[in-house]
């Protein structure tokens, strides 16, 4: 049986340098160029061709990334019932996106990600809803507060998703940039759901 290993289609070359490009650059300062050069292809138009527009590059690869992500997180939650913390369903949301932190081409899609703050408040208009499934029911949970008006609410689910990942983003290029981080996996993760936990929780000034 040959074990030889399939080699990567022009469009996985694409997705893979784009995303590398991103993470340590930025979103809007890589032009679709130094993407179809560093992909080693010859037709300028490359990224046009397979993804329709720079635009939907960026979606795809967000999806590629995002997908299993989703699922581990739908897994976490159905685990965990009917009776379950604030906390609990924080865990669900970080626990899986920090495993991320464990690949280099993980810590490069939470490097993404978290350039994208801008448009935190919109995403579940904008976000590929296949890949976000359990993400957008877990932030509904979390979104029913009775005690708070339903603006606050989402408010504090936007800061969630902002401290999740830029605090996962920081500690991504740290490790990327060869630094030892102070707190090791798990006390992170711990310290982040903690954070994000408190954010929801926090009474109303």
């Amino acid at each position: 049986m040959s074990t030889a290993t399939a080699r990567p289609t022009t469009r996985d070359r694409l997705l893979d340098e784009a995303e590398q490009l991103f993470a340590r650059s930025s979103i809007a300062g890589v032009t679709t160029r130094q993407i179809v050069e560093a992909a080693q292809q010859r037709n300028a138009s490359a990224v046009s061709y397979h993804f329709g527009s720079r635009e939907g590059l960026l979606l795809e690869l967000l999806a590629r990334r995002g997908a299993p992500v989703d699922d581990h997180r739908g897994a976490l939650r159905a685990e965990l019932g009917q009776q379950l913390t604030v906390a609990d369903l924080v865990r669900c949301l970080v626990d899986p996106y920090c495993q991320l932190l464990h690949t280099e081409q993980g810590r490069a899609y939470v490097r993404i990600v978290a350039q994208l703050r801008g448009r935190f408040a919109a995403w579940r208009v904008e976000s590929d809803s296949s890949s976000t499934v359990h993400l957008a029911a877990i932030l509904d949970e979390l979104e029913v507060r009775p005690d708070l008006a339903a603006p606050l609410r989402r408010e504090r689910v936007v800061a969630l998703i902002m401290v999740m990942t830029a605090t996962t983003a920081e500690r991504a290029r740290r490790i990327d940039d060869g630094a030892e981080p102070e707190l090791d996996h798990a006390a992170f993760v711990g310290n982040l759901v903690d954070m994000c936990s408190a954010l929801v929780l926090a009474p109303r000034g």
